[in-house]
C-alpha cells in the first residue's frame, strides 16, 4: 500500500500540506504536484486497493473522473479545498472538507481541521492566496508584531510567486522540492531567517515585479483593467502575484492579466474586485480550460480569436 499527497504548487497548497504533514507525518509519501495551473493531478496516480490519498487545494470538479476511478478500485481519499467542486458524490472511502466561501482558503480550512497546530503556516498560505484580511484575523493568537506579520505576508507572496509559470522550467524551484525544504521548519519565521531558498525567491520576486509594474493597461475603465504581458519567463512567473497586488491596490476594480503564449494565445489570470470577491470563476468557466474560485480564477489557454469576446464578457460581468 502507498500514500500520495496531491497538492497545488502555489502557497495555499504548499502551506496546507506543510501543516498536515507536520501534524501527522507520513513516511515515504509520494508527492504529486506541478505548476499552479496544473490541477488535473489525480490522473497521475494509477492506484490500487488500500492506497491512501490526501488532496489539497485542487478542484474536485476538475478531477472528478479520476477521483471516482480511484475510489472504485479501493483507494481511501481525504479532500481539502476551497475551489468550486460541483456535485460531491457520497462514497464510504471519501472524506471531503470543502468550503468554497470567498472568505477562506485551503490553508485556513486545514488549520481548523487539525486544531491550529501550525497556525503560522496557515497564515502564510492565506497571505499567499491573497486573503490578507483573513490572514491577519487568523494570526491574532500568534501575538506577532507588525514586522513579523509583514514578513509572513512577504513569505506567502514569494511562495505563491514560485508556483506560476507555463512549465516547471519557468519556476525557481519545483514545488515538490520546495515542499521538502519547507518540511524542515516548524516555524515560518525560522524559514525566512535561515533558508537560502527563500532568499532566492525573495530576490526573484522583486526583480520580476519591477518589470511588471512598468506595464500600462491595454484596456481600462473605472471598473476593470486588462493587462497584456509578453511571452517571457519573468512574465509567466509574476502574472498571478501581480494580479493579487493590483486587486489590493484597486479593491473596487476587476483585473485580468493576459500572458502571451508562443502560439499566439493567452494564459489568463482574473481577480474580482476585493470589495465583492465574486464573478471571477463565472467568467473563466465560460471559456474552455477555465476555472477557479469566486475571487480569483484563470484560463489555461484563451485562443487569440476569443480576445474580443473575453474583453466584452469581462466588462459585462464586472462593469
Amino acid at each position: 500500500m502507498s500514500h500520495y499527497d496531491v497538492f497545488n504548487g502555489d502557497a495555499d497548497g504548499l502551506c496546507a500540506l506543510q501543516q498536515i504533514r507536520l501534524h501527522q507525518p507520513v513516511r515515504g509519501a509520494t508527492l504529486i504536484t506541478g505548476v499552479k495551473r496544473d490541477i488535473s493531478l489525480l490522473k497521475r496516480i494509477e492506484g490500487e486497493a488500500g492506497d491512501t490519498i490526501t488532496v489539497l487545494d485542487v478542484s474536485l470538479d476538475k478531477n472528478r473522473e479520476d477521483l471516482q476511478r480511484l475510489l472504485n478500485i479501493g483507494c481511501a481519499i481525504e479532500y481539502y479545498d476551497h475551489h468550486f467542486a460541483g456535485e460531491i458524490s457520497q462514497h464510504p472511502n471519501l472524506k471531503t472538507t470543502i468550503d468554497p466561501s470567498p472568505e477562506t482558503c485551503t490553508s485556513l480550512i486545514v488549520n481548523q481541521a487539525i486544531g491550529g497546530s501550525y497556525l503560522g503556516w496557515a497564515v502564510v498560505g492565506a497571505f499567499g492566496d491573497n486573503f490578507h484580511d483573513a490572514a491577519r484575523r487568523a494570526a491574532k493568537p500568534l501575538g506577532l508584531d507588525a514586522e513579523q506579520l509583514g514578513a509572513l505576508s512577504e513569505l506567502g507572496t514569494c511562495i505563491n510567486y514560485n508556483g506560476y509559470g507555463m512549465e516547471i522550467e519557468d519556476l525557481h524551484f519545483h514545488p515538490e522540492a520546495l515542499a521538502r525544504v519547507m518540511r524542515l521548519y516548524h516555524d515560518p519565521l525560522e524559514f525566512i531567517a535561515s533558508e537560502e531558498a527563500y532568499q532566492t525567491l525573495h530576490a526573484g520576486y522583486h526583480d520580476d515585479m519591477g518589470r511588471a509594474e512598468s506595464l500600462k493597461p491595454e484596456a481600462s475603465n473605472e471598473r476593470t483593467a486588462l493587462f497584456i504581458m509578453p511571452d517571457e519567463p519573468w512574465a509567466r512567473r509574476v502574472s498571478g502575484v501581480y494580479s493579487n497586488l493590483l486587486a489590493r491596490v484597486y479593491p473596487d476594480r476587476a483585473h485580468a492579466i493576459l500572458t502571451q503564449m508562443e502560439n499566439g494565445n493567452f494564459r489568463v489570470s482574473v481577480r474580482a474586485p476585493l470589495q465583492t470577491k465574486q464573478g471571477a470563476d463565472l467568467l473563466c468557466r465560460e471559456f474552455p480550460n477555465g476555472g477557479g474560485r469566486q475571487a480569483a480564477a484563470g484560463i489555461n489557454e484563451l485562443v487569440a480569436s476569443d480576445y474580443d469576446l473575453f474583453l466584452s464578457r469581462f466588462r459585462a460581468i464586472f462593469g
